[in-house]
């Protein structure tokens, strides 16, 4: 027993001292030397998981290590260089995770030819294995090695146990230069499909973070991109990479679509020519029954319908480009590419489906298996959506809405009347899904607006006390100000009226919102507009607060006031700055676009009323008849 426990300590410590040296570069005679005293020299197991010397010197990037250690090994020990460990992978596999491991592997080879077929407890060869790294050297290597083989003697090396293959992998890890040259060199596993009956195309569907590179530089981001790419070499060589990734995954699209025909397999058209605008009678049941049965069972989905949900716009437009027939393709629940974009509230793409109007006209018309139209699937409630900016929930309702807008815009007139097979219109369907939602926005309205009026109030007292107690104070014989024939009084005049003027206009809005019914349709533009425009005017009045606080800090230093109260007007600042930095991001979002929009509006109205531009176009129509009549009259014989 007591030798048994010696010869486990000693390999504690053997192992201890291998794996130290190991991690230290300049330790690698240790490493041979101790190797040598071992009786399985590289070839010795040296962690838990059943990792080799050999294993362990490439997973750290040791590889002149490792082809001195391969040198050392005896022709007696060359059949252990297939040993396993314990996830099944070998040396050979070891060397895919590592681009400069490319002399390694083939000395490997050279040794031991048989690591080539070899595979690990998930099946992947070490040629699997390197696709799935991205080592494109690596790879090419050892795919160089079965480019004599045939189609089927190929396959065990390009695909693993569930299925997937090396296309599918590259795409999965985003090695898209990669992924286009395999799909190039092995065109017949474009259309394989994995476990999930997904081909690479479609997984490529499913990421749209890869084609974001061009749509997220602004300006400002093409700016600082510019200064950092002349400054930093890491960062111009980081961005030439993002660069040539970008450009592989457009080709690899456009490579994929030009060969891929699974859109051609499709639902047959059900069309329901007439529509139901009753909630009555029995084929609302029958209906259900038969949606649920053809809605049943495991399905994919097209790329274009996988595009279309997760939002990759290059591969729906390219894919529309090569295939414009396949826009006809129906999925298994009976919806088009119009259900599925306004479903997953892809603005982008339905305007793009929306242009090609010989064709968009038949597909507003269509009724999927539920019986919902295009209008009902705008007001689905969609459980795993999250709108890409964080807003307010009266901004998020507004934007369902406006999505409902445009789906009628697109639908068909008497389609507001249809009902699914839940007997529900769409505008049923739409306030039932929202109804919390709508509950939600009211209470969040309500609470921003009593805030917001709270701080307007403060705002609008703090300038009508400025307005009484000015700068440098009055003249005692006149009452007139002292520091009246300066220029930063002007400044400081018209920056407090006008800071006056504003906080009492926001008071106003936000007490207009307060005082409304909160009817669903309100949140579509007036509710979330003035609450906006309310901001707005807080924005302006704070803005100009600060401009009459520099104004006053300016007078006083002039006129050599105590160093105490112009202190004290500079902190003034910070609280008010502050403020404004926290607001100024809310003018970036879109619906800050729409209360300018709507601003723009309510001004045009308010200049030329209604009633005076209706009497204006009577009196030029009267004019018009009368000029009509009389040069009709003049061709009476």
């Amino acid at each position: 027993m007591s030798c048994i426990t010696e010869e486990v300590d000693a390999r504690h410590k053997i192992n201890s001292e291998l794996f130290d040296a190991l991690m230290i570069s300049e330790n690698e005679k240790k490493v041979i030397e101790v190797c040598r005293k071992i009786s399985d020299h590289a070839l010795h197991v040296l962690t838990v998981h059943d990792d080799t010397v050999l294993h362990m010197a490439t997973y750290f990037k040791r590889d002149d290590l490792a082809l001195k250690l391969l040198d050392e090994i005896p022709e007696l020990y060359i059949h252990k260089m297939t040993r396993q460990n314990k996830a099944g992978n070998t040396v050979l596999h070891a060397t895919a995770t590592s681009s400069r491991a490319l002399p390694v592997a083939d000395k490997l080879l050279r040794k031991a030819p048989g690591l080539l077929g070899m595979r690990n407890n998930n099946g992947e060869t070490a040629l699997f294995r390197s696709a799935r790294y991205g080592k494109a050297d690596i790879f090419n290597f050892l795919a160089g090695k079965i480019a004599d083989y045939d189609q089927p003697s190929k396959q065990p090396f390009l695909q693993r146990n569930d299925q997937s293959t090396v296309l599918h992998m590259a795409v999965i890890s985003q090695h898209f230069e990669l992924a286009l040259e395999i799909a190039k060199e092995y065109k017949y596993l474009i259309g394989e499909k994995d476990m999930d009956g997904m081909t690479a195309l479609q997984l490529l569907s499913c990421k749209p973070e890869a084609f974001k590179l061009k749509q997220e530089r602004g300006f400002f981001k093409k700016l600082l991109h510019f200064l950092k790419f002349s400054c930093d070499s890491s960062w111009r060589e980081e961005t030439q990479r993002e660069e040539r990734q970008y450009a592989a995954v457009v080709e690899l699209a456009k490579f994929l679509i030009e060969r891929d025909t699974s859109w051609e397999v499709t639902t047959p058209i059900r069309d329901k020519g007439r529509p139901k605008i009753h909630k009555y009678g029995s084929s609302s049941e029958k209906g259900s029954e038969e949606g649920g049965r053809s809605g049943g069972g495991d399905h994919v989905d097209t790329p274009l319908f996988l595009a279309t949900k997760s939002g990759c716009v290059e591969i729906v437009k390219q894919i529309l480009k090569i295939y414009p027939q396949s826009l006809g393709y129906i999925d298994h629940e009976g919806r088009n590419i119009l259900h599925v974009a306004i479903k997953y509230r892809q603005l982008e793409i339905f305007e793009t489906v929306r242009k090609m109007e010989a064709l968009s006209r038949r597909l507003v018309s269509k009724i999927d298996n539920n019986g919902n139209t295009i209008l009902h699937t705008a007001g689905e409630k969609i459980k795993d959506y999250i709108p890409e900016k964080m807003e307010g929930p009266a901004l998020v309702l507004q934007e369902e809405l406006l999505w409902y807008e445009r789906a009628k815009e697109a639908s068909i007139p008497h389609f507001v009347y249809h009902r699914n097979n839940l007997g529900l219109t769409a505008e049923g369907l739409f306030a039932a899904a929202n109804n919390e939602l709508r509950g939600s926005s009211k209470e969040w309205l309500i609470h921003t607006a009593e805030g917001c009026s709270v701080v307007a109030v403060l705002i609008a007292t703090v300038a009508f006390a400025a307005a009484y107690t000015v700068p440098g104070g009055s003249d005692d014989s006149t009452g007139y100000p002292i520091l009246i024939n300066q220029p930063f009084f002007v400044v400081f005049t018209i920056s407090d009226v006008l800071s006056l003027t504003s906080s009492l206009a926001a008071v106003v809005t936000f007490l207009s919102i307060l005082t409304s019914p909160f009817r669903l349709e309100d949140f579509k533009h007036s509710l979330p507009n003035k609450m906006t425009l309310g901001f707005t005017f807080l924005f302006f009045s704070v803005c100009l607060m600060m401009v009459a606080f520099a104004a006053t800090v300016l007078l006083m230093i002039k006129n050599k006031e105590n160093w105490a109260k112009i202190v004290l007007y500079a902190c003034s600042f910070i609280p008010v700055g502050i403020f404004a930095l926290t607001y100024f991001p809310l003018y970036t979002t879109t619906s800050t676009k729409r209360a300018i929009k709507y601003l723009t509006k309510m001004t045009g109205q308010f200049l030329v009323p209604q009633r005076f531009t209706a009497q204006l176009k009577k009196i030029s129509c009267l004019s018009n008849s009368t000029r009509a009549r009389s040069s009709s009259s003049s061709f009476v014989p």
